[in-house]
């Protein structure tokens, strides 16, 4: 399957940036780019992208409006928020919208590619430091710190069978480590991070990392980063 991406970003070398870096994927095709949000809406709605990579801060109508705007037209259309700014101020506005993915300019092709993907698969992707910012705000405030540190091979009563090695990479992810990270700190391959992700993600009934990190905070495994 193709996946048809739409860019909207008021400067042009980044737009034109991500549409050189994406187009070089094969299944990723770029049907329209946009430098405004009305432009934006009006490229949607003639396209019908699969993928719409939104910036928030741009002339005549701001990327949250227009992702408002563009999902009430085409609700099956997913979008991604690309922006310079993490702070609370564009984040929920963006994620009340209906973006199902953030992340900021400093990501690099490989980032944007994987949350792509994930948004196609029907998942949520979000920067890791967005996460935390997201639990952060959910909860309320930062659970207290502990008085000793929990054993990862006697953790607090969770119900759902994590094994050791689950526990210590859930802790990692609520530490906002990506997978990549994860692999370099414990010296395992992506791949055995990733199937221990999704199996923790089926163990604790998560459907993304942002739910894994909430989880974690409910059942004191993210006291020690």
């Amino acid at each position: 399957m193709t996946i048809r991406v739409l860019i909207a970003d008021d400067q042009p070398v980044v737009r034109d940036g991500l549409a050189m870096l994406l187009g070089l994927i094969d299944d990723i095709e770029i049907v329209a780019t946009a430098a405004d949000g009305i432009e934006a809406v009006e490229r949607a709605r003639s396209e019908c992208p699969d993928i719409v990579l939104m910036d928030l801060r741009m002339p005549r109508l701001e990327g949250a409006e227009a992702t408002r705007q563009i999902l009430a037209a085409l609700p099956d259309t997913r979008v991604l928020v690309l922006t310079t700014y993490a702070d609370d101020a564009f984040l929920f506005p963006a994620l009340q919208a209906g973006a199902r993915g953030y992340l900021t300019k400093d990501a690099t092709a490989e980032e944007i590619e994987h949350a792509v993907r994930a948004l196609i698969a029907g998942q949520t992707h979000l920067d890791p430091a967005i996460q935390q910012r997201l639990v952060t705000a959910v909860l309320g405030q930062p659970p207290p710190a502990p008085t000793t540190e929990p054993s990862p091979a006697s953790p607090p009563d969770l119900g759902d069978e994590l094994t050791p090695r689950e526990i210590e990479v859930l802790k990692l992810i609520a530490a906002g480590l990506s997978n990549s990270e994860i692999a370099d700190k414990l010296v395992l391959s992506n791949a055995t991070v990733k199937t221990h992700v999704n199996r923790i993600f089926y163990k604790t009934g998560a459907r993304d990392r942002a739910q894994a990190v909430r989880y974690a905070y409910q059942h004191g495994l993210a006291q020690d980063h």
